[in-house]
């Protein structure tokens, strides 16, 4: 189980993560963004703890199945569109593992039922992910070793424009929600039968190719909801 767990992006991209996240903290602390986080629907604090359990959770994948490999690519950094993932040292590796990451599947979907049912937003909520999901998955790109890999700033921008379109008022909830269930639904769970092929000694539901995407868009969340209260 020591070979499942590691963080997805290499050390200086996930370190770009940690710094957004601290930022975000000061903010919330002078009272910038604390008024969003209400309209978002939880609490300052719980949202703080629910984003660095993201971040903290990334480096946990929980497997759920297997596919047979007779290679698999090993401890490297592999870069797409700019961004660097890493590879885990893997030995007497079976083959390809199925898993999901705690911090970029497991909290995002809990989160994002909790706001679908308090908002009661489940139709709006699953056409936004209906819309994030084919635009992510049109652009979801096979890395070798990795699994699937998105631009980073595509799941972002896309739920934003959705979610705007689709209710103005619930923005934030909406790009939270489908953002996240988008992704992952787009990116992931769309192509697992490509990643059988691909080397990647373990193909994260939620982790590496999507992560970086995903817990940017509980930032773009927040920053909706603030950009909502002067609307």
């Amino acid at each position: 189980m020591g070979q499942m767990n590691y963080f997805p992006l290499a050390p200086a991209f996930f370190a770009v993560l940690v710094g957004i996240f601290i930022v975000l903290v000061i903010l919330i602390q002078i009272n910038v963004l604390r008024y969003a986080y209400t309209r978002l629907g939880v609490s300052s604090g719980t949202a703080l703890l629910l984003l660095m359990g993201s971040l903290i959770g990334s480096y946990i994948n929980i497997p759920v199945a297997r596919f047979p490999e007779r290679e698999v690519q090993t401890a490297q950094d592999l870069s797409f569109f700019g961004m660097h993932y890493s590879v885990p040292v893997v030995v007497d590796w079976p083959g390809t593992i199925i898993a999901v990451n705690v911090g970029g599947a497991v909290i995002p979907i809990l989160l994002s039922l909790y706001l679908l049912f308090t908002n009661d937003l489940w139709v709006r909520g699953i056409i936004t992910a209906a819309i994030v999901a084919a635009i992510v998955h049109w652009l979801a790109y096979p890395v070798p070793g990795v699994g699937i890999a998105v631009p980073i700033f595509v799941p972002p921008v896309a739920t934003a424009i959705a979610a705007v379109l689709i209710a103005r008022h619930h923005a934030a909830v909406l790009a939270y929600v489908g953002g996240c269930l988008g992704t992952l639904i787009g990116a992931d769970l769309l192509n697992l039968g490509v990643v059988q092929g691909l080397g990647a000694p373990v193909a994260s539901i939620g982790g590496a190719g999507t992560f970086d995407g995903i817990f940017l868009t509980g930032i773009l969340a927040v920053l909706l909801a603030s950009f909502s209260r002067r609307a």
